[in-house]
């Protein structure tokens, strides 16, 4: 008879809050539209309206509304509204943050 040996799991590596953190923002760019949205909001020193990317990504102005709603809930973004119109930039960091999720431990 083959005895059973269990393992004494060890400490998660994230707290569940934290977990959950980088997971919101994680879910928030696996969306291919949100994620060009924020390609190219990275690229710019600035910001971009709203209006030109609904254009850039081919999509309407609503539902580039709701793709950079999420992105701003998952601290990716920050809007600004102007009159009628929102502008969009990146949140200083948040891809830098990202970005070091996605790097293996001891690699730069």
């Amino acid at each position: 008879m083959r005895e059973t040996v269990w393992c004494t799991p060890g400490e998660p590596a994230l707290e569940r809050a934290e977990a959950e953190a980088i997971a919101a923002r994680l879910k928030a760019v696996a969306e291919p539209s949100r994620l060009r949205m924020l390609s190219m909001l990275a690229a710019t020193d600035g910001e971009i309206c709203v209006c030109d990317l609904a254009d850039a990504i081919d999509v309407s102005q609503p539902t580039a509304s709701h793709h950079a709603k999420v992105l701003v809930a998952a601290g990716l973004i920050e809007r600004e509204q102007r009159g009628k119109w929102a502008h969009y930039r990146v949140v200083d960091g948040a891809l830098d943050e990202l970005g070091a999720l996605l790097r293996s431990p001891g690699r730069a």
